[in-house]
């Protein structure tokens, strides 16, 4: 402890063990102890007391769309870490598309690399992108240290990304299955969607009709069959459909490597609520109806669903038009997600120790990031409910570690 440039000390830290009294020491950006709450603290060391305010480990953000480099006007690192900062994310991970050129090659990802390194006040990871084309870059990718591949089994709304049938999924899984890495996947079936009727227009209802449930059961239980025949890692993005909770749950018992996750929207937004002509709820798949987010919720208190990430995709507000058929869809949640996870989950009976499991705990368990997570020695710092004043190195060599100075840090939240 005598290294220590930082003590921060709470009645309630919350650690791999619970929650508990503690001193949590950092150095050179780094937890270094979790000590006894009334531990000596050395002379040369700052000590910020948060009384009962909670101490959190920084959150894992894996689904970020930040679009930048080619679309910065809907979002950059500065805007996007600043944001996650703010709402207690001290690591994102960036999807391949939104940005130009998308990360679907070593030269691209580079180029992000490049873009993020000077914005950064976060640490950031990067996700490569499985296209028709690229199974001959899904390699040379993963050496180069993205977390692994995001792929689309319908059109991603983009034209440089797009999607996998069926058979190029196959061949991208194989190759990625070769290095045991991992494909986490858009699933909605496009044939379903097709099928489904297309109105446009305003109405809420209409929206949601055009993007049913069968869309997303159709396509987990593909994928679900491609990753038990190659027995490949396979990770289902964004979660909407209830319905598609039993076949998750034969699968993992059946052995099959599956993740899932869900996103705040779906947790704390309902289908009945959203007004007709308000596009800002358009995402997909989209916000479906209350029964449907108690199932959500009952899955994830079960561990059917094993995290909670944003989707954030912000865009330029002219995108988001009163017609749902031809407004972008994308949800924009990094700096408010901990706050309406939270809110939610303690009104129906969880606790913090819940929320930093699925916001923190599994999502970096997920990206394979083995120093963040619950407070412990070599974590990213902790904060009360805020970020901390630097983040570490994470071990992954696709990530950028921040450079520039964090954002004033939000004032601290309580837990009752």
């Amino acid at each position: 402890m005598s290294d220590a440039e930082l003590v921060l000390r709470s009645t309630r830290v919350i650690t791999p063990e619970g929650t508990r009294a503690a001193t949590v020491t950092v150095s050179a950006g780094t937890i270094t102890a979790v000590l006894p709450y009334d531990a000596q603290v050395p002379a040369t060391a700052r000590l910020e007391d948060l009384g009962d305010h909670v101490l959190l480990p920084g959150l894992v953000d894996t689904h970020v769309h930040v679009n930048d480099p080619g679309r910065t006007e809907w979002e950059g690192f500065w805007t996007a870490t600043r944001a996650a900062a703010a709402g207690g994310i001290t690591t994102l991970v960036d999807m391949p598309l939104n940005s130009l050129p998308p990360t679907t090659t070593v030269a691209n990802l580079r180029v992000k690399q490049e873009v993020a390194a000077d914005k950064a006040h976060i640490d950031v990871g990067f996700w490569g992108g499985a296209l028709p084309g690229n199974v001959e870059d899904l390699r040379p990718l993963h050496d180069a240290g993205v977390f692994g591949f995001k792929a689309f089994l319908s059109p991603s709304g983009v034209d440089e990304f797009q999607h996998l049938d069926q058979e190029r999924l196959a061949r991208s899984l194989t190759e990625i299955a070769g290095f045991d890495g991992l494909l986490i996947v858009h699933a909605e079936d496009p044939h379903r969607l097709a099928a489904a009727p297309q109105h446009g227009g305003p109405r809420y209802a209409d929206f949601l009709a055009s993007r049913p449930r069968a869309a997303e059961d159709s396509a987990i239980a593909a994928l679900i069959a491609q990753a038990k025949r190659l027995d490949a890692r396979v990770h289902v993005l964004h979660l909407s459909s209830s319905d598609a909770l039993p076949l998750i749950a034969a699968a993992r018992a059946e052995g099959v490597r599956l993740t899932v996750e869900t996103c705040p929207h779906y947790l704390t937004l309902t289908a009945e609520e959203v007004p007709d002509g308000a596009s800002e709820f358009k995402c997909c798949p989209p916000i479906r109806e209350a029964a449907n987010q108690d199932l959500l919720w009952q899955a994830l208190a079960e561990g059917t669903i094993d995290c909670v990430v944003t989707d954030h995709s912000p865009s330029t507000a002219d995108l988001k038009t009163a017609d749902f058929a031809t407004a972008w869809g994308g949800i924009s949640g990094l700096q408010l997600s901990l706050p309406a996870v939270w809110t939610e989950a303690r009104r129906r009976g969880h606790g913090l120790e819940d929320v930093v499991r699925w916001m923190s705990t599994r999502t970096a368990a997920l990206a394979g990031l083995t120093r963040k997570g619950p407070s412990s020695p070599a974590a990213t710092p902790t904060s009360p409910c805020s970020p901390p004043t630097r983040p570490s190195p994470s071990t992954r060599p696709a990530c950028s570690t921040a450079t520039g100075s964090p954002p004033t840090p939000a004032a601290p939240c309580t837990a009752s």
